[in-house]
């Protein structure tokens, strides 16, 4: 598979599987979601994407493109540095004046919350094969959890969900990067 088709695997077994964001389900199933591949190696070219991709989204007609998965395959391969560039990215969002109009939400095969441990479940919501910066329209959101009640309540959610998996729904959904022993902390 390549690095568009891993991702798109991801998203479905995992984040519309396990129903890890409840909105994500609505905008792949009317393909609305922008696929690109960076060919980036270096931050500062990974920018450049970013910036045409913010650009190319906050120009569509949000009917046929909603958000952007931006897939970096080559690029921010440790987590620290892909955490630093999302400091970076914000500030590209300000630059253009599209704050409050654009956001990112990160993704990443290393992903660690603040304060938990690697192997942490919990991690595994945010978990992608490949470095990945999710463009979202901030008003589609605001909409999304207007219809969600409680939406606040996801993430405590999702850990439930993904620490309640067994170690053939890990193999499942997460094939060979699935822990071998996922980590339940109480």
């Amino acid at each position: 598979m390549n690095p568009i088709e891993d991702t798109q695997a991801w998203l479905e077994a995992a984040v519309i599987g396990l129903n890890l964001c409840p909105f994500a389900k609505a905008v792949h199933g009317k393909g609305q979601i922008r696929w690109v591949e960076s060919p980036a190696t270096q931050p500062r070219e990974l920018l450049e994407d970013l910036v045409a991709e913010l650009k190319e989204l906050d120009a569509a007609d949000p009917e046929d493109v909603d958000t952007t998965m931006l897939v970096c395959p080559q690029a921010l391969l440790d987590f620290l540095d892909f955490n630093d560039f999302l400091d970076v990215a914000e500030g590209a969002i300000e630059d253009l004046g599209l704050d409050g109009t654009l956001q990112i939400a990160a993704f990443h095969p290393q992903f660690q919350f603040d304060g938990t441990e690697p192997d942490d479940p919990g991690n595994f919501s945010n978990r992608a094969p490949h470095p990945t910066l999710h463009l979202l329209r901030e008003a589609s959101l605001d909409r999304a959890v207007e219809a969600f009640p409680e939406a606040e309540s996801i993430y405590e959610r999702n850990i439930e969900t993904l620490r309640g998996l067994t170690p053939a729904q890990w193999r499942e959904v997460f094939g060979a990067r699935a822990p071998r022993q996922p980590g339940v902390r109480s």
